[in-house]
């Protein structure tokens, strides 16, 4: 049983939220094989506290007594006002809010004082070698531990991060990263164990209407949840990027750690953009030796397991097993 903090911007019954992070929380919830002991939250999909009710929220429906702490509001640098104009109100530009009538909304909690970076760079520290981390936001509580915690880079297990796209026509960077590259990079080139799920592997996977009715028709806690909170999203998704359903982005960070032959990996080089313009938050990565090293300057970037392909039908399954109990 791996011993795992979720470090999550989770969106489950806020209209026009992906709720990926709820689905990933699911199936760890669901999972023997994962002792989830921490959720934090950042500033993301989510601002932190509407993030720290929904995990709150999902966490006293079902139950379960795992301590969740409030994590940074903003990025390091990364201005947040153009995020949160655009992930706070693309539902109402579309006007689509009513695809969430009737969806109960998280209930309202006062998060700890303790913030989460602390929260989890203490755990981390006091049991060296046991703790993964499972940052499936932006980075900003990560970088923060590590700042605050030096030594938590040698002490963590491993970090499996979603973020990053490195060769999708449609994508110059993705949410993740783009909200606080500096973060990004203060972890990516942290010395830690990393493993990268990017967004060129997640949108592989896909989650359709029949897949979501087969869950509906477990009938557990966990089932009912997602089902609830997951069939606005999941309509909205297919008619604003017309797929045939919804990427889930953060359950394969969680599923891989459960099971590796979810997907494939390599090892890269990885790194982030941090000069203004266009490129500013692109990850990009790169493999030694080099074909053409001329004018390189010193390479950056930290070594990482980068994800590459998933076996859905799989991913699926797997989460299937989890809800049902």
């Amino acid at each position: 049983m791996k011993r795992v903090i979720i470090d999550c911007d989770p969106g489950n019954g806020v209209a026009g939220a992906n709720v990926d992070d709820g689905l990933a929380l699911a199936l760890a919830l669901g999972s023997p094989a994962i002792s989830l002991e921490m959720v934090t939250v950042v500033a993301g999909n989510t601002p932190s506290q509407t993030g720290f009710n929904v995990a709150k929220d999902l966490l006293a429906r079902l139950d379960r007594d795992v301590p969740v702490y409030k994590g940074a509001d903003r990025a390091l640098v990364e201005p947040p006002e153009p995020w949160r104009e655009t992930l706070d109100n693309r539902v109402g530009h579309k006007q689509l809010e009513h695809l969430w009538h009737g969806v109960r909304p998280p209930r309202a909690y006062r998060a700890p004082d303790e913030e989460a970076a602390d929260a989890m760079g203490k755990l981390i520290c006091a049991n060296p070698g046991e703790i993964t981390l499972v940052a499936i936001g932006p980075l900003t509580n990560v970088a923060l531990a590590l700042e605050r915690y030096p030594q938590m880079a040698e002490a963590v297990r491993e970090i499996a991060i979603m973020g990053g796209v490195f060769a999708l026509d449609d994508f110059i960077k993705d949410t993740n990263f783009g909200l606080d590259p500096e973060a990004a990079r203060r972890v990516l080139t942290s010395g830690a164990c990393l493993t990268l799920v990017p967004m060129d592997v997640t949108t592989q996977t896909m989650l359709t209407p029949g897949d979501l009715q087969r869950i509906e028709t477990l009938n557990t806690p966990l089932a009912k949840y997602v089902g609830e909170t997951l069939r606005p999203w999941l309509d909205y998704s297919m008619q604003t990027r017309k797929l045939p359903g919804c990427w889930i982005h953060d359950v394969l960070v969680v599923a891989w750690l459960i099971d590796q032959r979810v997907a494939t990996a390599a090892d890269y080089y990885v790194d982030v953009e941090l000069r203004p313009g266009m490129t500013r938050g692109k990850s990009w990565r790169y493999r030694l030796p080099l074909r053409v090293d001329t004018a390189t300057g010193e390479l950056t970037g930290g070594l990482t397991h980068v994800l590459q392909t998933v076996d859905n039908a799989r991913l699926l399954k797997m989460l299937e097993q989890a809800l049902a109990g």
